[in-house]
């Protein structure tokens, strides 16, 4: 299909559906049922940037961009720019290890319920096959269709296909290269790959826009445009139940196509008879017609609307990076506590060696949430928050990049709810355990019975000055623990 048909085809969906490309026909969105539900997937950022594996997945930018450590390594490493750029990487991407089956099998095991890689980072190489890019991994590279084997993967194992998109900043995100003799220049016949790589003066922060501006300088319409329809094609192709943006699409420049490409999905969505939703960063969307994405960070209460955090084990990359840090099984098992007891999902990546293989201490953190989730995935999957979320006073900071290690003790918990019963998750365990919050003649509570998932109480007492609960062994594990309260 040519870019013209498409766009015919995009008007003729939004006309002849019940979706129309204006806010307040898409807030009629409803978030779909299987995410609520699901509250954990996992993210997957697997491309180019995991050869050179330094720095992080913006290598393709910062080794153009002068001064950088990136830019030391690539000439140390690769040598002169003009010689060795980011598409002769291309090659050195096979994924020979690649395993679609083993891939989601080790997500299913972890306790996740949808998975969302990235089929097009800021570099501009499509992890798809599509007809609009050339540079892809079905015709170069692993010459695989990276995203088409995970979907049909999931199908076969119950899982969630979703996929994410991060083209629109392909607009400006190569231009450090167009400053300086590199091979980023618009006579060769590579150029498609990095361009357009806008320069303007207007551009701030090393030429890139700033993450929440709206109204500075934006795409072309002609790069807009182009964008749109290959964000369609990518949902016809694969029919994803997510589609994730990240930023800059908040800008000005991109709202008229925004709004076509959300009623475009979700009429597409009305005939496939299936729940999706699109996920987005800082106003791109009004609330109510997406989903808000949160990323390394948190919000500071409950939401009044679904919401979502992303995430990653690594530290300091979301690719693969060879010497990167990366959290413990705690921090993301109790990051995914504190998310779902304030009514999000939490969306937690990994990034896969260039082979297609994962790094041990990845392995590990997945393993680890697997095991748990089988003990104590009943207070979260399917759950909706409490009327608090909280008792204790640590918790994390609010905003997008404000994660941390959060010092949790013994006296903080999160709370659930489902059919009855209120979770409550010691964040540090104990033997003795009481919660102020639950008493007698608090609004009535009543008691009717508290276990423990995963093992015994000794005996428990509710009384004027909180919930009182003895368990018959000290806990075995440092992981948070689960007490089931279900109320008379």
């Amino acid at each position: 299909m040519t870019k013209q048909e498409y766009l015919n085809q995009i008007d003729s969906v939004i006309e002849n559906g019940r979706f129309k490309d204006n806010w307040q026909s898409l807030s009629d969105h409803k978030t779909p049922s299987w995410y609520y539900s699901g509250k954990f997937g996992i993210f997957i950022h697997w491309g180019i940037y995991s050869v050179p594996a330094f720095g992080s997945e913006w290598y393709s930018r910062g080794m153009y961009v002068q001064g950088s450590g990136e830019f030391k390594h690539h000439i140390e490493t690769y040598g002169n720019h003009k010689d060795f750029g980011y598409k002769d990487f291309i090659p050195m991407f096979k994924g020979e290890n690649f395993d679609a089956k083993k891939w989601i099998e080790t997500f299913k095991n972890a306790g996740a319920k949808f998975i969302v890689p990235v089929c097009e980072h800021h570099d501009g190489f499509a992890m798809y096959e599509t007809e609009f890019n050339r540079w892809n991994a079905k015709d170069m590279g692993p010459c695989r269709d990276i995203a088409g084997e995970l979907k049909a993967e999931c199908e076969k194992q119950n899982l969630v296909f979703c996929a994410s998109t991060h083209r629109a900043e392909h607009f400006f995100f190569m231009n450090p290269g167009m400053t300086f003799e590199s091979d980023i220049n618009p006579d060769n016949e590579c150029f498609d790959f990095y361009g357009p790589a806008y320069v303007d003066d207007k551009l701030i922060n090393n030429m890139a826009p700033t993450t929440d501006v709206v109204d500075e300088i934006g795409p072309s319409d002609e790069f807009a445009e182009d964008w749109m329809v290959r964000t369609c094609e990518l949902i016809d192709k694969y029919q994803p139940k997510i589609i994730y943006f990240d930023w800059w699409i908040q800008n000005q420049n991109f709202k008229p196509y925004l709004k076509k490409i959300a009623a475009y999905y979700y009429n597409r969505a009305d005939e496939w008879k299936k729940e999706v939703t699109i996920d987005f960063k800082h106003n791109a969307f009004p609330l109510g017609t997406a989903t808000l994405d949160i990323e390394r960070g948190s919000l500071g209460d409950i939401f009044a609307y679904p919401w979502q955090t992303d995430t990653a084990i690594g530290n300091n990359s979301w690719g693969y990076r060879k010497d990167n840090t990366y959290k413990s099984s705690y921090e993301c098992i109790t990051t995914l506590i504190d998310v779902v007891s304030k009514n999000g999902m939490l969306l937690l990546n990994i990034g896969p060696k260039p082979d297609g293989t994962f790094t041990d201490e990845e392995t590990a953190v997945l393993r680890d949430m697997g095991s748990w989730l089988k003990v104590n995935g009943e207070g979260i999957y399917e759950t909706t928050p409490y009327k608090f979320y909280k008792e204790g006073e640590h918790q994390p900071s609010s905003g997008m990049f404000s994660e941390g290690r959060v010092e949790y003790n013994e006296k903080d918990f999160r709370f659930t709810y489902k059919n009855g019963v209120i979770y409550a998750f010691q964040m540090k365990p104990s033997k003795e355990i009481k919660i102020n919050s639950f008493y007698t003649n608090r609004c009535g509570i009543c008691i009717e019975n508290v276990e423990l998932l995963g093992r015994e109480v000794e005996k428990f007492s509710c009384t004027n000055e909180g919930l009182f609960v003895t368990l018959k062994n000290e806990p075995k594990s440092k992981l948070p623990q689960c007490l089931k309260i279900t109320l008379a």
